[in-house]
């Protein structure tokens, strides 16, 4: 790829899901060093079998404290903290009335919670180094409107607008604060369930119109969205700020 990362380090949340490894990939690609965060010690694994992490972190992210612990952690292992991508999250993605108590709660701590706590773990350290990237996995639906995303829309929203209110608050400490919103995204995962015949009916046709409404006629990549993601993490991108890139084959534009 290129060295426009060289001598940077980068934590990678979510790092075993399809988009996280494809994060991860790039990052290395560009030279950076990268430090995984997963759920379970085989989703670390998992990770290491697929790239060349520098080190790797397990924890329940959306639980008080363990993101602090995270930062720590990477920090002890890399020297510093440059960038931080919150790729972390996953929710119940079901009609509205068909959402319970735990899948709602579930819904929001995997993806709002766990950035909030990543972001406010990671911002002292960058602050006090003048310079950090923090880049947000939000979602093109939020603005599609995609069936049976309601709730996952109302987490994922949240995770868009914290980013134009940090990067007026840290602008002038160095720090640069992105989204990049995906549409429908063919990961290894998806496609496993589609060609097993595994995928229920219902998220079938969640994926059907999540590729129609593409006018691109395809979903994206892992690699396409990894490709943003190094963009926003890179020098070149140091007067972007605020933002939400939608990676989306023009699914969604304005």
């Amino acid at each position: 790829m290129s060295a426009a990362l060289a001598g940077r380090t980068a934590v990678v949340t979510g790092a075993s899901s399809g988009i996280g490894v494809g994060i991860a990939r790039r990052l290395i690609a560009d030279g950076a060093r990268v430090f995984a965060a997963t759920r379970s010690k085989e989703d670390l694994e998992k990770v290491l079998d697929q790239v060349d992490i520098a080190g790797g972190f397990v924890g329940e992210l959306q639980q008080s404290g363990v993101a602090d612990d995270l930062v720590n952690s990477a920090i002890g292992e890399l020297g510093h903290v440059d960038i931080l991508v919150n790729n972390a999250g996953g929710g119940v993605i079901a009609p509205t009335l068909e959402h319970t108590e735990e899948t709602l709660r579930a819904t929001v701590d995997n993806n709002l919670w766990t950035t909030i706590y990543c972001v406010r773990a990671a911002l002292p350290h960058m602050v006090s180094r003048g310079d950090g990237r923090i880049i947000n996995i939000g979602a093109d639906s939020v603005r599609t409107g995609l069936m049976d995303h309601a709730m996952y829309n109302a987490a994922k929203g949240g995770v868009h607008a914290m980013v134009t209110g940090l990067a007026v608050e840290y602008a002038k400490d160095g720090v640069t604060v992105n989204t990049v919103a995906p549409c429908y995204v063919q990961t290894p995962e998806l496609t496993a369930l589609i060609e097993t015949g595994t995928a229920p009916p219902r998220l079938l046709e969640v994926v059907e119109q999540a590729t129609a409404i593409v006018p691109v006629g395809r979903p994206a990549t892992p690699d396409e969205v990894a490709a943003a993601v190094a963009f926003l993490a890179a020098e070149d991108s140091r007067f972007v700020t605020g933002q939400t890139i939608y990676v989306n084959g023009a699914a969604s534009m304005g």
